[in-house]
């Protein structure tokens, strides 16, 4: 079987590299970063660089339409946001090879998070409190109904950008620097205390095939993950069947969820891998992206894996603190390539954090918009999308059977 893996930049899809060619499939990866980790790994039988799925859509979908055809590509599975893009033209695309993806408008609805509560509240799940707000004064209205409040944008990754008046990132964006738009929402939830913990999940028509749940020991700045832990999944899977099943979900999923007083409760959904990925075995992570068992496998907690090179980076960062517990981890937890004899995609990854804090620095940017800001999607108007999924972006999607 040929498997072309798109934005290969991504820790998880280098993961899903290795572990798909250790399984013994034919792997190509794909990106449109010249630097991209899983371009240079040698368990590839080819890679390419494609146009910025965000600024060049047309030219993105036609390259991959003749890498397919050309190299006999059986299955693309994205690894990020070109989902979306790629998505608009699923039906095209679907004539050629299989797509690991759900249609445009389930990718929308569970990556909008108005959207997403609206659907877990149809659904009688758990999910906090929420207020859409589309203006300023909405905005200062809802954060004045709570006491502790947290806010982010309808479309947003990674904890970036959040505005809150409790806990780490409390005042790290002023309230005067958020400008809620009907087409660019902003939700506002009350604070609650609790772990985030977060679950990597693959479907088929509805079905949950692979599934974990785990826990982030270490992060970056309070947002991205570093470090990954196992612990037990048989509540997060209980609450996400409803979900795919729902949607008649195919493709992988992510959730984020908070530990209460009252168990599991919904924060936000990721319609895409994630680094959870690297805790799953790779004949497990084949069976569940490409062959699904009659049984769904759910990961035992316990394991535990790290991005050693992040892990080191964050000991010198800011502060010298860390180090010593940064060394501490880098001699027992295992590094998310360890193993694989693959040593060309640390080189690119230094390179590519060189590349991408270089062009945070020169273009005024955060670094996680410079990483992944060309394929990442923000509800905006896609070029070629049909006319239904442009009129998905003029407001909240209903969730099936409301009215």
């Amino acid at each position: 079987m040929n498997v072309l893996i798109t934005s290969s930049r991504m820790p998880f899809a280098l993961g899903m590299v290795r572990k798909l060619a250790g399984e013994g499939r034919e792997i190509y990866a794909a990106d449109d970063h010249f630097l991209s980790p899983g371009n240079h790994s040698k368990y590839l039988t080819d890679h390419f660089v494609y146009p910025s799925p965000r600024s060049d859509t047309a030219g993105f979908l036609a390259e991959l339409e003749r890498i397919v055809r050309e190299h006999e590509i059986d299955v693309i599975i994205p690894t990020y946001e070109e989902a979306f893009y790629i998505a608009t033209q699923i039906e095209r695309l679907s004539l050629a090879t299989k797509i690991f993806a759900s249609p445009f408008a389930t990718l929308a609805r569970l990556h909008n998070k108005g959207a997403f509560e609206r659907l877990v509240k149809h659904l009688g799940l758990p999910i906090p409190e929420t207020v859409l707000v589309t203006s300023d004064g909405e905005l200062r209205e809802a954060t004045d109904r709570f006491e502790r409040y947290f806010a982010r944008g309808a479309f947003s990754r990674g904890g970036v950008c959040c505005l809150t008046n409790t806990g780490p990132l409390a005042d790290a964006l002023e309230i005067d620097e958020v400008h809620p738009t009907p087409a660019s929402p902003w939700l506002v939830q009350p604070f609650l205390d609790g772990e985030t913990v977060c679950t990597y999940s693959t479907a088929h028509q509805g079905r949950v095939s692979a599934h974990l749940m785990y826990r982030i020991p270490r992060q970056k700045n309070h947002s991205t993950g570093i470090q990954f832990e196992a612990i037990d999944a048989t509540e997060s899977l209980r609450l996400i069947e409803p979900i795919v099943a729902e949607l008649g979900y195919t493709g992988q999923i992510s959730v984020d969820f908070l530990i209460t007083d009252d168990g599991l409760t919904f924060v936000e959904c990721n319609p895409r891998a994630t680094d959870g990925l690297l805790l799953m075995p790779r004949e497990e992570l084949v069976a569940g992206l490409l062959a699904p068992r009659p049984e769904t496998f759910v990961l035992e907690p316990g394991g535990k894996v790290q991005l050693s090179l992040a892990v080191l980076a964050d000991g010198f960062a800011d502060r010298l603190d860390r180090l010593p517990e940064s060394i501490d981890d880098l001699a027992q937890v295992r590094d998310a390539g360890s193993g694989w004899n693959d040593p060309l995609p640390t080189l690119y990854s230094a390179l590519a954090m060189c590349h991408s804090v270089g062009q945070s620095f020169r273009e005024h940017m955060g670094q996680l918009v410079a990483l992944v800001g060309d394929m990442s999607w923000d509800g905006e108007h896609i070029d070629g999308m049909s006319q239904e999924d442009a009129m998905l972006l003029t407001g909240v999607p209903l969730p099936p059977g409301e009215s």
